[in-house]
């Protein structure tokens, strides 16, 4: 291996193993189960990274041959089942997209085998029959960039706003490991040029695949502190309210009327927001607010629009097509949580278990022309009567028609 080559490929792993350091210091910070999940991905892809390049041979001639086939052959599928798995949980598991989370399951089974039938394989042949087999690895592990390709394209499409930089790191996975497989098949053609971009493409893979589950570990981790919020803590909600919330509704409808899709708005008002008065327990609906607002996000996920019509009334904007679950798993979902007991303090740390008394009110609807505030006041109005007749909400409830909204 030629001198430029063994830089470029030795500073790839530099900057694996800094990334490894930051997965390994957020796990011990943090000690999560996202945080391990996120370790494992860095150490076994950047293994099969680095190992497909040939540069462990340059500095440890001694290797056993048998044993880096197996290796070569066997780790980037190995990799790839984890990341896709890792992926679809990553998106929101089977509560946020049960289609996509099959296909990330299923298919990270299906390359768990195809690792290991490679790997034994790779044990049992000669030297000079290797070259095909990875081959055979190579085109294996295109279908995990596949994968993650349709699931971060569609969730994207969906509305999370982290998927669409995963889909910018998909398209660097692909790029890595077209570029790592030429150079482990030493395919004609290819220079200097092509390993420096390679190499690029892998390090950036890797920037921007933890950094977006960094983030979004972030985000789980503060909902949950938020569902069972400290006492005496009063943080904002961070939900959308008013003109901006009517133009992330406007905006909601007019994407699903795009996609020939309905939409189904739901409300969850609270009747007692201001139940405990005096000066005692001044300022105590702040953090009533903040809990339940953990809960209904937590609840809803993260590309549904959440947001606050007025303080005794949440909004949820969920767009459905045939592949989602009934909106009445999402509702009682939702209502287990906000129904649950929740702590406040008051003044002098006078502790009080808060029970919230909800209503929710769902309209499901043709967005095409809606009506974003006629909507809102339609669904709150059925949250109204849901909570003054104590009639819990089901999927009869919502119209199979749309409603005059105008």
């Amino acid at each position: 291996m030629p001198t430029s080559e063994i830089a470029v490929w030795s500073a790839m792993l530099g900057g694996l193993l800094t990334l490894l350091a930051l997965a390994l210091g957020d796990v011990v910070s943090n000690r999560s189960a996202g945080s391990v999940r996120n370790l494992l991905f860095v150490l076994v892809t950047g293994t099969s990274c680095v190992i497909i390049t040939g540069l462990p041979e340059v500095f440890f001639p001694d290797l056993p041959e048998h044993l880096m086939m197996v290796l070569k052959v066997c780790l980037g599928p190995l990799a790839g089942a984890m990341a896709v798995y890792f992926l679809g949980i990553w998106l929101g598991g089977m509560r946020e997209d049960p289609l996509m989370y099959r296909l990330t399951a299923w298919g990270g089974a299906l390359l768990f085998l195809c690792a290991s039938a490679l790997a034994l394989l790779a044990s049992q042949i000669a030297p000079e029959d290797f070259h095909a087999l990875l081959w055979l690895a190579a085109g294996v592990n295109m279908v995990p960039v596949l994968i993650a390709l349709v699931v971060v394209a569609r969730s994207a499409v969906f509305g999370d706003p982290l998927a669409r930089w995963m889909l910018l790191a998909i398209l660097c996975l692909g790029a890595m490991v077209s570029g790592l497989y030429l150079r482990g098949l030493q395919v004609a053609g290819f220079g200097l040029g092509t390993w420096v971009l390679t190499a690029l493409c892998t390090v950036a893979y890797f920037q921007i695949a933890i950094l977006l589950v960094l983030l979004r570990n972030r985000q789980n981790r503060m909902l949950k502190r938020l569902l069972d919020l400290e006492l005496g803590a009063d943080p904002a909600t961070g939900l959308p309210t008013g003109a901006d919330l009517l133009s992330k509704v406007e905006h909601a409808f007019w994407s699903t009327a795009r996609r020939r899709s309905r939409c189904t708005v739901i409300c969850v008002y609270l009747s007692n927001l201001y139940e405990l008065t005096g000066p005692t327990w001044q300022g105590v609906e702040h953090q009533i607010l903040a809990i339940m607002a953990a809960r209904i996000r937590r609840a809803a996920g993260f590309r549904c629009v959440v947001g606050l019509y007025h303080p005794r009334c949440f909004v949820v904007v969920v767009s459905r097509d045939q592949h989602n679950a009934l909106v009445s798993n999402t509702v009682a979902h939702l209502q287990a949580l906000v129904m649950r007991p929740l702590p406040v303090v008051g003044e002098w740390q006078i502790k009080h278990s808060f029970l919230p008394r909800v209503g929710t009110g769902v309209v499901s609807l043709d967005p095409t022309d809606a009506n974003p505030m006629s909507v809102l006041n339609a669904a709150e109005q059925k949250a109204q009567i849901a909570l003054r007749d104590a009639e819990p909400v089901n999927e009869q409830d919502i119209p199979t028609a749309p409603i005059p909204l105008h």
